[in-house]
């Protein structure tokens, strides 16, 4: 047993921790940042002050995870983020198609529990900082109330991705809360602060049950009697739940930080009063069997402070999607300001302005400009307001974080400052070691010379070269217009011939698009239309460009609306080929076409968006000349996607071939201890962490099995149930060989096996 006596004082129990870098918030920014440092060898000690991982992504918010494909309601094509946070995605996606959020919080759980790099503080809250000069942090102090023990955690970089940014604030980084006015950064999408509000709220969600019986409810005396009247209930749709309650938010015009509880109490006041009024009004007859099966207890927190870098990222970066030099992650959610008042607010939920392409967010955004050892990640990374309405969505936030986990094993390794890092003839460090690993930074195209692939010579069993894409007998009307995404080469001239149905006497416009930079995949320059007499029942018809193609590009082939005409599909699909429709997406303010006012700097575009697996077909068509995009020659590219500037940049063998192998050859006999192979996992569709179910466990494009010989056809590694995009296969001893023959299995009758990437390096590399 344990007798103590009277004392006047005691101390909690401390423990002093030292690593190379402490991580403050276990997000999904924290989470990448910890994970991808552990990797590099850094050792990190990771704090949450709640009991899971995840945030606002985790069970406790139940927020799903987007980012850039915008819940594929823009035209950002293959555009989800790459990396870690991709990773993460497919490994849910396997284990959790459902969008169960308690198995999420298990797969970021799994992926921190197995970096033995890592060690992981849970119900720790950071509290004090303790710093060794005026621009250095020296240490923090961490309590955990679970073990009733004090932490004191020491390292040479901190990283805080807490939200509120404890310990920036702390440390006395600079920090603004709240909206600049629009002639600070000459952002036209600044809102009226007065009219509009400071800040975005909170959100609060719940769930309902239905039980098959009748439930009484008896709503507690705090909830509000006047749901009513609230202006936001017409959003309000029976058997919604979860984060489609998004609009249940407030707090914009309070303390977002100091003042997070009271928002929360006022947030479960509507909540119950809510419920309440769908109860017992009489005007929801249907919910008499449901019940109230869970309400949040921590709300979803949007903004709060935001931290000064060497660069702050605003409205026309995002816009005009300037391309900056150290550039390290992108985003491409649309500017999404909420107004202040929320669930009380007269206006629009939110207001949503979306960009015809991604942008690229600088490294010197990810560092305060003041403290010299603290990196930033998650929402208070250097943005202005309009500019943080894209970037704080999480999966943004967990593309930029993977950055940081990179950057400081380069400046441990180098003994470099954060600001070190980003001078020009550094950072090119990071950015290739970040493409390395599937970033995807966008148009940066970097020379890997460790890459032994790049001194190779290729062959292939075969390679793609579509002349047709064969019919499948599924008919499409065309209630919106249509259009067959491309890439096309330069100095042809080309001929489609298209399958289609009449119910009567009609006419069908055809047209030629393309975007007009390519830093964007948005159709909006016309290259010619023409206009086909139909008669009823099935024909076909010939378009004809009138003039080559003058640089490789992607095209869209539109057919334009009539609700008269149906159009032959295929069941055949292949990488860097596909369908959009100008339909909506009203989830994401998307009504087919966007058309701000003209004060506020933002475009006028339609948009043209994909239809989720296992619809979006392609439309059948036959394609002369044939589309020569596919070649082996594409795996010593950098990209690992399909790019806006044309290029597929993928290696498609063809589609009858049972076995398709890729060869690898060398003028000499290389030593080889390690291999990354990049397959398609299928960029353009959006993987919501929680809420959604997915039609299937695993991506339709990606190669399941495969085995890698040498020259002697010796068996040097067998996959067989690969899901994932990036495969690093690392050889027990190293390979001594002037050759690598890879030969896959083909997974599906209508895919052809595709690749994007493989990289090739010796045991100095690792």
């Amino acid at each position: 047993m344990i007798k103590k006596g009277f004392e006047p004082i005691r101390e909690n129990k401390l423990l002093r921790l030292k690593a190379d870098l402490v991580v403050v918030g276990g997000g999904l920014a924290g989470v990448c940042t910890a994970v991808v440092a552990a990797r590099e060898g850094v050792k990190v000690i990771l704090v949450q002050d709640r009991p899971v991982l995840g945030g606002n992504a985790s069970s406790e918010v139940r927020l799903w995870a987007l980012g850039a494909t915008s819940s594929m309601g823009n035209n950002n094509r293959w555009a989800r983020e790459g990396g870690l946070i991709n990773e993460i995605l497919l490994d849910n996606l396997k284990r959790n198609r459902d969008g169960n959020p308690l198995i999420f919080d298990t797969v970021l759980l799994e992926k921190v529990h197995e970096e033995s790099n890592i060690k992981l503080l849970l119900n720790t809250a950071v509290y004090e900082v303790q710093k060794s000069n005026e621009k250095t942090i020296n240490s923090v102090k961490a309590f955990c109330s679970q073990n009733s023990t004090t932490y004191l955690l020491k390292a040479p970089y901190f990283c805080d991705s807490s939200g509120d940014g404890i310990v920036a604030f702390q440390a006395g980084a600079s920090f603004r809360m709240g909206a600049e006015t629009p002639e600070e950064f000459d952002e036209g999408f600044a809102p009226n602060i007065e009219d509009y509000g400071n800040l975005l709220g909170h959100s609060l969600y719940f769930y309902t049950k239905d039980l098959g019986k009748p439930v009484e409810f008896i709503a507690p005396s705090f909830a509000i009697d006047n749901a009513g009247e609230l202006p936001r209930i017409r959003n309000y749709r029976l058997n919604e739940h979860g984060c489609n309650l998004w609009w249940v938010e407030y707090g914009g015009r309070l303390d977002t930080i100091h003042q997070s509880e009271e928002i929360k109490f006022e947030l479960w006041k509507v909540v119950y009063g809510i419920w309440d009024y769908v109860k017992n009004s009489g005007k929801y007859p249907d919910a008499e069997n449901l019940t109230l099966e869970w309400v949040g207890t921590i709300p979803g927190k949007r903004e709060s402070r935001r931290f000064e870098g060497d660069y702050m990222l605003t409205q026309k970066d995002i816009v005009e999607q300037r391309d900056h030099y150290d550039r390290v992650a992108f985003g491409g959610w649309a500017m999404d300001l909420h107004p202040a008042d929320g669930i009380y607010s007269e206006h629009n939920s939110c207001t949503q302005w979306h960009t015809k392409g991604i942008y690229s967010i600088p490294y010197r955004c990810y560092y305060s400009k003041d403290i010299q050892n603290l990196f930033l990640a998650g929402r208070i990374i250097s943005a202005s307001h309009v500019a943080f309405g894209s970037s704080r969505v999480m999966l943004t936030c967990a593309h930029g974080a993977q950055a940081v986990g990179k950057a400081v094993a380069l400046c441990l390794k180098n003994k470099w400052t954060p600001r070190d890092l980003a001078a020009k003839d550094k950072i090119r460090l990071l950015q290739l070691a970040l493409n390395r690993e599937g970033q995807s930074i966008p148009r940066l195209n970097l020379s890997d010379l460790e890459d032994l692939t790049t001194k190779s010579k290729i062959s292939a069993s075969s390679e793609l070269e579509l002349t047709q894409i064969k019919e499948s007998g599924d008919w499409k009307p065309l209630l919106f217009n249509m259009a067959q995404i491309l890439p096309l080469q330069a100095k042809n001239i080309y001929r489609f011939r298209i399958k289609l149905r009449a119910a009567d006497n009609t006419t069908i416009t055809v047209a030629l698009r393309t975007s007009s930079r390519e830093t964007h995949f948005t159709p909006d320059v016309e290259i010619q239309s023409k206009t086909f007499d139909l008669i009823e029942g099935e024909q076909e018809i010939t378009f004809i460009s009138d003039e080559p193609i003058t640089k490789d590009s992607y095209i869209y082939v539109c057919f334009m609306k009539n609700e008269r005409v149906e159009i032959m599909l295929s069941d055949e699909r292949f990488t860097g080929i596909m369908t959009v429709l100008q339909k909506e997406n009203r989830h994401v303010s998307n009504y087919g076409r966007q058309e701000p006012p003209m004060e506020i700097g933002v475009d006028t575009f339609d948009f043209w968006t994909p239809e989720k697996m296992p619809a979006g077909k392609n439309i059948a068509l036959t394609i002369e000349p044939a589309v020569q995009n596919f070649s082996s020659i594409n795996i010593k590219n950098n990209d690992v996607r399909p790019t806006s500037d044309g290029y597929s940049n993928v290696w498609l063998a063809q589609l009858n071939d049972e076995h398709p192998q890729l060869t690898l050859s060398w003028t000499k006999k290389q030593k080889i201890s390690m291999l990354q192979l990049f397959f398609d996992c299928d960029f353009d569709n959006a993987l919501p962490s929680v809420f959604v179910t997915h039609p299937t466990s695993e991506i339709p494009y990606t190669i399941k099995e495969y085995r890698i010989y040498d020259d002697h056809k010796n068996l040097l590694y067998h996959k067989l149930d690969n899901y994932q995009a990036i495969n690093k296969v690392i050889f027990d001893k190293p390979a001594i060989t002037a050759e690598l023959n890879i030969v896959f299995t083909k997974k599906n009758l209508n895919i052809p096996v595709g690749l994007f990437k493989i990289s090739a390096y010796s045991e100095n590399y690792l």
